[in-house]
This record gives structure tokens, sequence and C-alpha cells, in this order.
């Protein structure tokens, strides 16, 4: 029995211990490992001091790999688009902290002197330019069509600026893309005209798992809002071309994993 006791006491020890030594950081991967590494680890390094457990940031490679890692619940700290924010929060208890401010909202476009599609439903079985899935873009529009075999015919693209000049090219009839980047692309050019725009959607958001405690939690908001967490994070802001970030509330962004429904890997 007494040598029984060491193992006891060691297994009671390792229960007690957290099951990763280190909090996860990482994002939807938008560029290469090094012009990420520079957002995100002083990010990371902040969040380490602000509640004293070591946050490491962790590159996605690829977004295969990210959703994967993702999926299993293999990060702690997340930031990526609000299909899924809501994703992580209906199924690993995730809750997001902070966001981006303002929303997202997209149009579908076609040509100027387009007769034939004047409204979304005309774009049924005909070619639409956009972001492969899951981009939120292109969930966003393609949900609104119920029936699958009447749906656009997806041309995959690998920017919004490739939408645009696909649609004006003629490469697509219709396109998929941000509103503000449409508007700001077409501006001059008045080449293109909206035929549908979106509902607006709560902006990207970083999430934090169950591993992250509620008192953890409120530190890190109270110290990213502060001028100090603003500083190490302006790298990532001005990536985004958004000014500050603020607070966010999980009822904005519950239910979005609808958008996501028929994903693989989603479901």
């Amino acid at each position: 029995m007494s040598g029984l006791r060491p193992l006891l006491s060691l297994c009671a020890l390792l229960l007690a211990s957290p099951a990763t030594a280190e909090l996860i950081l990482s994002s939807a991967p938008r560029d290469s490992r090094e012009v990420e590494e520079q957002i995100y680890k002083p990010i990371a390094e902040f969040l380490s001091k602000t509640i004293g457990e070591k946050v490491s940031f962790r590159w996605g490679d690829n977004f295969l790999i990210y959703q994967s890692e993702m999926r299993k619940g293999n990060y702690d700290i997340t930031l990526d688009g609000p299909h899924l924010v809501g994703w992580r929060m209906a199924k690993l208890g995730h809750a997001p902290l902070v966001k981006f401010p303002g929303s997202l909202e997209f149009v579908v476009i076609v040509k100027k002197d387009q007769e034939k599609v004047k409204a979304l439903k005309d774009m049924a079985g005909r070619s639409v330019c956009a972001l492969p899935p899951p981009n939120l873009a292109t969930l966003t529009v393609m949900s609104e069509f119920g029936n699958p075999s009447r749906q656009p015919h997806l041309i995959g693209v690998q920017a919004f600026a490739d939408t645009y000049k696909g649609v004006v090219s003629g490469q697509c009839v219709g396109g998929i893309l941000q509103a503000k980047l449409y508007f700001n692309l077409d501006k001059d050019a008045k080449a293109a005209k909206v035929i549908f725009d979106t509902k607006p959607l709560p902006n990207q958001a970083f999430t934090v798992s169950p591993r992250v405690t509620a008192e953890m939690r409120d530190k890190m908001v109270q110290a990213w809002l502060s001028p100090e967490g603003m500083a190490a994070s302006q790298k990532l802001l001005d990536a985004f071309k958004v000014p500050k970030l603020v607070a966010a509330s999980a009822d904005e962004y519950r239910g979005l994993e609808r958008l996501v429904a028929n994903e693989f890997g989603f479901e």
C-alpha cells in the first residue's frame, strides 16, 4: 500500500495540472508565417503578461490546416469571421471577447449592361466569381438559395479584387464581394451594378476556449481595450485598416453557425 501512495500523489498532481502548459493563439491564415508572426507575437506576449500564463502564437499555414486544428479545439484564442465565431461558441464552448468595430456587408454585382439578371434569384444556374467556402461573403449569399439545384455555379478566385475583374471582363455573370471594396473598385469605372445586398453581420472577433478561465477573460478584455493593449495590437489594426478593438458580446454572434452548417467538418 505504501508503494502506491507516491503513484497516487503523482496522479492527483497530474489531474490538478492544466491539460496544456500554454495557451495557443491563432488566426485564419492570410499571409506568410513571417508577416503573421510580426502581427500576432506582440499580442501573445501582451496577453501572457496580462494573465500570467504563457500564450504562444501558432501560424495556421493554410486554411485547411487552420480549419482542422480549430475544429479539434487546438486553439485557445482565435481571430476570424462571425460564422466561425458562432460555430466555436455552439460546438466548442468558446466566448467572444473583443472584435473589430463596425459590421460586415456584402454585395452581388453584375456588369452595368447586364439585362437578364436583375435580382439574386436570376443568378440561379449562372456563373458567379467568389472566394471559395467557408469564406463568409460566399456562404452568406449562397445561404439565400434554399434549393441546392438552383444555386449559382461558383468560380473560385483568390481575392475580392479578382471577383470584380471577373465580372467586368465577362469571366463570370455575377460576383460576390465586400460592399465597401466594391464601391472603391467601381467608383471611377462605373462598370458594374449591385443586384443584392446582404444584411449586416458583426465583424471579426477574438474568441477564447473554456481553458481560459472567467477571471482570465475579464483581465484580457480590460487590458486589450487599454492604451497598452491597443499598442500591442497596432500591427493587427493596421493590417485590417480598423482604428481599434471594442468589446464583443455573445448575443451578436449566436446562431451564425448556420452559415457553415452544410460545410464539411462543420456539421
